[in-house]
């Protein structure tokens, strides 16, 4: 599969790409400077500036683009925005790394992570800008966009185990009633859904066992 990884020097974007070159893909990195990936194709440019030329001929672009600043609650939403219109009407699937606030806590789906969680005050702007971005793909209707959210949890140095649990909207536990997944075990959820396609204008959640 041919692929691109936008804002690949990040520690998603990288395990994403090292996860999709080991399995055999034909990886490209979108970075803004040096390529600090192992993918063997560059596309050096900013997220905000790339087209419809740019990604076309790829079967999935993932968007790892992150950011930590009180810009986050525009860029984050913003970034996902403008890659769901640079694919509308193509083959090309948007894979959007995602995060854990916006998921439900109860079955009546009235309260996410984000309303029971006294989430440290410099860290809401991250936290709602991947929830409206998530909102943004939602109302999205031609593009094939899946987003991914990661456990609440979200180790960057934890181990790759390749065991995990997927889930949809609501937060999902693992057997030890936590819900925690490496950045590696993360990647590996990425690339799997890459190849099996399973759930397209989706949004889904994935913790570790």
């Amino acid at each position: 599969m041919k692929i691109a990884v936008v804002a690949a020097n990040g520690k998603a974007g990288k395990l994403i790409v090292q996860e999709a070159v080991n399995r055999g893909f034909d990886v490209t990195a979108i970075v803004r400077g040096e390529n600090k990936t192992v993918a063997s194709s560059t596309i050096n440019k900013n997220l905000f500036e790339l087209t419809r030329e740019d990604i076309a001929g790829f079967d999935a672009v993932v968007n790892a683009y992150g950011d930590w600043t009180p810009e986050a609650l525009e860029l984050i939403p913003a970034a996902t925005a403008h890659l769901a219109k640079e694919l509308s009407g193509t083959k090309t699937r948007l894979l959007v790394v995602g995060g854990a606030g916006s998921l439900y806590v109860n079955p009546e789906h009235t309260k996410t992570v984000l309303d029971v969680t006294n989430f440290p005050e410099e860290l809401l702007p991250v936290v709602k800008g991947h929830a409206n971005a998530l909102a943004i793909l939602r109302k999205v209707e031609d593009t094939q966009w899946t987003y991914i959210s990661p456990a609440g949890d979200f180790q960057p140095e934890g181990k790759r185990t390749g065991i995990y649990i997927i889930g949809g909207d609501e937060l999902v536990l693992n057997s030890k009633g936590e819900s925690v997944i490496s950045y590696a075990d993360y990647a590996v959820a990425v690339v799997d859904e890459i190849e099996s396609g399973n759930h397209i204008n989706e949004r889904i959640s994935v913790v570790s066992e």
